[in-house]
C-alpha cells in the first residue's frame, strides 16, 4: 500500500527520515497550496526532484547554476529539440561546453534546492509510490539524506523565526527616515541590492519577490537583514505596480547635505 497523508500530520523531516531509515525506493509526490513537487529515491538516497512550475530542462538547470551563459542556454535549447537529458548531457560534454562533474554538481544543487523549499511547506497532501522512478531519459543521482535532513531542520527553525518577524508578504517597505548608527558600516550583498532597488511603499514584499524571482524564504531573509540594518521599515502598501524609482544621482553640493541613508538610497536607485 502506498504511503499517503497530510503535511499537517507528517512533516517533510519525518518523511525523509522514514525513507532514509527504511532504504525506500520510489517517488514522493507532494501537492502544496501553490505548487506540486516530485521527489524520487533509490534505496533511501535522493535520486531526482522536480518542482511543478520550474523548468526542469537540463540546459536550464545549468543556466541557473551559472555553468553556461544566457546565449549558450538559448542556443542549446534551440538545438536540443526532443533530446533526453542523458542525450543532451552527453552532447554537451563531448562538445566541451561543460564537464560531467558540472552536470552532476548542477543537478545535485537543483535536487537539494527543491527539498529545502519543501521544508517551508506547512500544508499539503503527499503520497509515496513504491518502486516508481522517473523515466529512463532522466539523469538520476545518489545523494545521502542525512545532511539534507540536518540542514532542513535548521532551515525550518529559521523559517519559523522569519515568519514571526515578517508575518505577511503583502505589506510594503520604505527607506527609514531615521537612520541609526548601524548604517555606518553597512555592506549589502548582491541579492540585497537587487531587492533594495524595488523598495517603495507602492511595492509589496510579494511583488518584489516575484519580480526578483525569489522564493518566500529568500525574500524574508533579505528583508529581515535590511530591517536589522536599520535601512528600511515596513509600511502599508500604497499601490499595485512594482517598479524601481528612476532617480538620478544628485549633484555634489546636494549630496554633501544629505544624510547617510539618503546617499545609500540614491546609490540603490542608480543601479
Amino acid at each position: 500500500m502506498a504511503l499517503k497523508g497530510n503535511l499537517r500530520d507528517f512533516s517533510i523531516t519525518q518523511l525523509l527520515n522514514l525513507i532514509n531509515l527504511a532504504h525506500k525506493t520510489g517517488t514522493l509526490a507532494i501537492e502544496g497550496p501553490k505548487d506540486t513537487a516530485w521527489v524520487s529515491f533509490r534505496k533511501g538516497k535522493l535520486a531526482y526532484s522536480q518542482m511543478g512550475r520550474d523548468d526542469s530542462h537540463l540546459a536550464s538547470s545549468h543556466y541557473r547554476a551559472k555553468k553556461i551563459s544566457p546565449s549558450q542556454h538559448k542556443m542549446i535549447r534551440a538545438r536540443a529539440g526532443g533530446m533526453s537529458d542523458k542525450e543532451l548531457g552527453l552532447l554537451l560534454v563531448n562538445a566541451n561546453y561543460i564537464t560531467q562533474e558540472d552536470i552532476l554538481a548542477s543537478l545535485q544543487a537543483e535536487f537539494i534546492g527543491t527539498i529545502h523549499r519543501l521544508f517551508t511547506w506547512a500544508e499539503g497532501r503527499f503520497g509515496f509510490e513504491n518502486n516508481v522512478l522517473p523515466p529512463n531519459d532522466k539523469i538520476l543521482l545518489r545523494i545521502n539524506l542525512e545532511n539534507i535532513i540536518i540542514e532542513g531542520s535548521r532551515q525550518l527553525r529559521e523559517w519559523e523565526q522569519l515568519q514571526d518577524e515578517i508575518p505577511s508578504l503583502d505589506i510594503a517597505l520604505k527607506f527609514t527616515d531615521r537612520p541609526g548608527t548601524k548604517l555606518q558600516n553597512i555592506n549589502l550583498s548582491v541579492e540585497e541590492w537587487r531587492v533594495a532597488k524595488y523598495i517603495d511603499p507602492k511595492n509589496s514584499i510579494r511583488q518584489i519577490a516575484n519580480t526578483t524571482k525569489m522564493n518566500d524564504l529568500e525574500i524574508r531573509r533579505i528583508v529581515y537583514s535590511l530591517l536589522q540594518a536599520g535601512l528600511i521599515e515596513m509600511v502599508r502598501q500604497e499601490g499595485l505596480e512594482v517598479k524601481p524609482r528612476q532617480i538620478g544621482l544628485p549633484t555634489k553640493d546636494t549630496a554633501e547635505q544629505k544624510s547617510l541613508v539618503n546617499r545609500i538610497i540614491d546609490r540603490i536607485r542608480s543601479i
